[in-house]
């Protein structure tokens, strides 16, 4: 199983599944028990024979993630103290299967006894459909697979420089505009080169909630992020007046990197925020919002009257403070309606940002220490280990990345999302804020320049976010040898479900996505 769980004791025997299926679920636990029909081919229901026990009970396990599963000859019992647990024990039930593509071999589970929780509260993975954009239905497909990793976070990079991808009430230009751009750029940032192919895509309002829904049958929870003042060229595209030329009508942004243009400080533009923010908790029921915040160029600001006259009448020394500034006042918005803002950091103009915002630590690891002192919960999400856009390998095959970094299996195994001076906050926190400063969780990164089509993205996925979803899950115990073992049945189930590429580079053999383990 991936993630390795706490403690897995095995027994003699096993539970061999019959045509139909006895399923016993306690009130609440209805869609824990749907989703391990789902799985099982929707057999027929029965009241007779060996049943699969679904049991809500506040004492089942003190973690509200964790489950106990008993699986007995005649006899599986799957409790837990919330639906959450139960939703993680029926991906272990899932994992416990035999692969196969074949509908009529028979299903059974070895006989055990799992006692497991995870580590950290917010395990995750984030997905740039900003960039290029990716189809609905791989999403769904996607979200499955975020399931069978016992990670319950996708964090979904929904706008950028080079794209808008929602649609959003009462602001039409966002999309009329702000999703299609003319060309994109070819390599990496700073390249002259164009494909002269226009990209265009976005999700509507049905789209999402149906996507939402589906994750959360799942147990996941799907973040949105809106970026913000920064990454924000799609939408001046759109609305001119957000940014800080309105006199200037500027297109989609075709290039790769860092775009100097970000919005204003004038309350048009905290305005039109706070109007997509509104919309967005209409379709997206998660209590955290990521609103960006990283990269942000202040040039513009710099040489603004008006945003230096603001950060004066803010008595802030210089414009570099309005980031912070910017960004707790969306957090502030969406605390008044119940939600809670998270923000990438990369260390700049944060000083003064409002420690109720999760900082999201990308650039370097001290950077969350930096956030926790200042009094944040944060995510540990450093790119040296959690980019998964970076290449597997050195192979001249390999998708191009920003400079050439190489993230190995290996190195995302190897990666302790609670290093030695931190503590994780209570799982409590994932929903109510609570616990303090401290690392509320971690995950992977998947930002698409490079990364055009759902192929590459499965390429650049798999085997390494196996390895970061155990970190996530399981204590800091390492054992690559172990993890080896499990991970070849594993990557078997993930071909058979249709997770893998159908075809590698030119030149590619299996071993080299598992360069660095112990094979």
């Amino acid at each position: 199983m991936i993630p390795r769980p706490a403690e897995y004791t095995p027994h003699s025997g096993e539970f061999v599944l019959g045509t139909a299926l006895n399923l016993i679920a306690d009130p609440g636990a209805d869609r824990a028990a749907d989703l391990l029909a789902s799985y099982l081919g929707d057999r027929p229901r029965t009241d007779v024979g060996p049943a699969v026990e679904f049991r809500l009970n506040p004492g089942a396990h003190d973690h509200p993630q964790g489950y106990d599963l008993r699986i007995d000859p005649d006899h599986v019992t799957l409790a837990a103290s919330g639906e959450a647990g139960l939703f993680n024990g029926v991906q272990t039930l899932r994992q416990l299967l035999p692969v196969t593509t074949a509908s009529a071999a028979p299903q059974r589970w070895p006989a055990c006894h799992i006692r497991d929780a995870p580590r950290l509260p917010w395990r995750g993975v984030m997905l740039d459909v900003a960039r290029h954009f990716m189809p609905i239905d791989f999403l769904h497909r996607f979200v499955d697979e975020v399931a069978l990793h016992k990670l319950n976070i996708l964090h979904l990079h929904l706008t950028d420089d080079q794209g808008w991808r929602i649609e959003i009430d009462g602001l039409p230009l966002l999309t009329e505009v702000g999703s299609t751009r003319a060309e994109s750029m070819v390599g990496r940032a700073g390249s002259t080169v164009f494909d002269g192919v226009p990209h265009s895509g976005y999700y509507t309002r049905r789209e999402l909630t149906a996507l939402v829904e589906h994750a959360a049958a799942r147990g996941v929870t799907i973040v949105p992020e809106i970026g913000m003042p920064s990454h924000t060229r799609a939408a001046i595209a759109a609305y001119p007046a957000l940014g800080n030329h309105p006199e200037v009508r500027l297109p989609v942004w075709t290039s790769w990197g860092i775009s100097e243009d970000i919005l204003a400080v004038h309350d048009e533009a905290l305005d039109f925020c706070r109007h997509v923010l509104s919309d967005v908790l209409t379709l997206f029921p998660s209590r955290a919002i990521h609103i960006g915040g990283d990269e942000c160029r202040t040039a513009q600001w710099q040489k603004s009257p008006d945003a230096r006259d603001r950060a004066a009448s803010l008595g802030l020394p210089d414009v570099s403070g309005l980031l912070g500034w910017f960004l707790s006042q969306m957090h502030t918005f969406l605390t008044d309606h119940g939600r809670r803002a998270v923000c990438w950091n990369d260390g700049v103009g944060v000083d003064n940002l409002d420690p109720g915002v999760v900082a999201t630590a990308w650039l370097k690891p001290e950077h969350a220490t930096e956030a926790i002192a200042r009094g944040h919960q944060v995510i540990m999400a450093p790119h040296e280990n959690t980019y998964l856009d970076y290449r597997q390998t050195g192979h001249p095959d390999e998708p191009p990345s920003a400079d050439d970094r190489v993230l190995t299996l290996a190195d995302a195994y190897s990666f302790d999302p609670l290093p030695t001076g931190l503590t994780a906050v209570g799982a409590a926190a994932l929903d109510d804020g609570s616990g303090g400063p401290g690392v509320l969780g971690t995950q992977a990164q998947l930002w698409t320049e490079s990364a055009p089509t759902t192929e590459v993205v499965r390429h650049l996925l798999y085997p390494r976010l196996c390895a970061l979803a155990e970190g996530a899950w399981s204590d800091e115990r390492r054992d690559p040898a172990d993890f080896a073992r499990r991970l070849q049945p594993h990557l078997d189930r993930l071909a058979a479900l249709g997770a893998l590429p159908a075809a590698r580079p030119a030149g590619w053999e299996g071993a080299q996505y598992t360069q660095g383990m112990p094979f």
